[in-house]
């Protein structure tokens, strides 16, 4: 039997800027990381960029439920 490698896709070659939203730093609270992604959308909706400003309150969300406890 020989020893085959996975062929690299386009997934693998995506350029990191495109790769999702850029991780919190590590360690950093829910609270912290709900600030973060509230002021960077604030920041795209301020810019007239709808699609990342909704994408980034996602996140903002996601953290909000943490806080809030009610994870679902």
């Amino acid at each position: 039997m020989t020893d085959r490698q996975a062929k690299p896709t386009a997934f693998d070659k995506r350029p990191a800027s495109r790769a999702g939203a850029a991780p919190a730093s590590r360690g950093a609270t829910p609270q912290a990381s709900y600030e973060r992604y509230l002021a960077l959308a604030k920041a795209k909706a301020l810019a007239g960029d709808r699609i990342e400003a909704e994408r980034y309150y996602q996140y903002a969300e996601h953290y909000h439920r943490l806080i809030s406890g009610s994870a679902a």
